[in-house]
């Protein structure tokens, strides 16, 4: 029992990640701009419930804040489409993130990066808690990023804290994603 209690407060501390079994779908995540310090990125997989075993691109942040956050997944039902959508970093307000993991299959920005180690085994890296590629594969991590126009197709996010000071959620019937 203590030690399942270690386990799932270091897991919520952002000290270990967290694993699980990824939906059949992937969701929509963009920002209007990102601002971290720490990050890194290594090749990966995850699991669907298929046993499906999918590729991604598994990028790390230390601590970073965000505007014009908007995250979408479509759903496909017996009425048709209906799209979940949840907005945040609205109007002036910031999104908060801390030990974020997002498992990327495509993405689109345009990136200022500072104190890049591109190339580095991505079993070393260290720049964000919880992210480590395999022993002798391609890895990358740096001091300081910042994205502008994110536009990113996932797989699962993971963060120690998130925090959206402003956070709206709408069922929305049709497709209306983020982009």
């Amino acid at each position: 029992m203590a030690v399942a209690a270690l386990l799932v407060g270091a897991t919520a501390q952002g000290v270990i990640g967290a694993s699980f079994v990824v939906s059949g779908d992937t969701f929509k995540l963009a920002t209007a701009e990102l601002r971290g310090q720490g990050f890194a990125l290594a090749g990966g997989v995850v699991r669907n419930a298929k046993g499906q075993v999918i590729p991604v691109v598994k990028t790390g942040i230390r601590r970073a804040v965000a505007t014009g956050l908007c995250q979408s997944v479509l759903i496909r039902s017996p009425l048709g489409s209906v799209t979940v959508r949840l907005t945040g970093g609205l109007g002036g307000n910031e999104v908060t993130v801390e030990n974020m993991v997002v498992d990327v299959a495509v993405a689109r920005t345009a990136a200022t990066l500072t104190g890049i180690q591109l190339g580095r085994d991505a079993g070393t890296l260290d720049a964000v808690p919880g992210l480590r590629g395999p022993v002798g594969t391609f890895g990358g991590q740096g001091r300081t990023i910042t994205l502008r126009d994110v536009r990113l197709q996932a797989w699962a996010v993971t963060a120690a804290t998130f925090s959206l000071p402003d956070l709206t959620m709408k069922v929305i019937p049709g497709v209306h994603e983020c982009f």
